[in-house]
């Protein structure tokens, strides 16, 4: 049986969904699981910047799998004086390895050109994360360098810098 792979819209529901991402395994390119609190206070984020149309947070879901497999989304972000997206995602330990990473990260994309207001969407993955930067390689972005950053606050990372350039996907589905 093929996989189909979806994006739903984050919803009131989906707090699981961060709680099956917030393991030790899952967090440690991020500085380690949060508290309960602070995925709450996640949770609510991603809602609320969906409503203000700040960010457009989702739920990947798989057809062979009952539950959501992870998350993938992007907000508006400010970068060295451009306006631009910030991507990120999750899938969850028992999932990977079989290319969803890849195809959700497609379909975000593909979303993020269809908005047409930001002529980049940025990720940002620790150098030593070999997975999300091979992701990233695979899926289209360009790497342009390396910054340091918190993440979370006070815990200091050496992050790459991902681009992948909106306007050129745009025209390459218009072909």
């Amino acid at each position: 049986m093929d996989e189909t792979i979806t994006l739903r819209p984050w919803s009131d529901n989906d707090f699981p969904v961060l709680e099956r991402s917030n393991t030790p395994a899952m967090t440690v390119f991020l500085g380690g699981p949060e508290s309960e609190e602070a995925l709450r206070n996640r949770h609510a984020r991603f809602l609320r910047l969906w409503q203000e149309g700040e960010a457009r947070m989702f739920v990947v879901e798989s057809s062979r799998e009952p539950e959501p497999v992870g998350s993938i989304g992007y907000w508006k972000k400010q970068w060295q004086g451009e306006d631009v997206y910030e991507t990120g995602w999750s899938i969850a330990t028992a999932h990977q390895g079989r290319g969803l990473a890849a195809r959700a990260l497609a379909l975000c994309v593909a979303d993020a050109v269809q908005q047409g207001d930001r002529p980049l969407l940025l990720a940002f993955p620790r150098i030593d994360n070999v997975a999300s930067n091979a992701l990233c390689r695979r899926g289209g972005f360009t790497l342009r360098g390396e910054v340091d950053f918190e993440y979370p606050k006070g815990n200091p990372i050496r992050s790459n810098i991902w681009a992948h350039e909106l306007a050129a996907a745009a025209s390459a589905h218009r072909l």
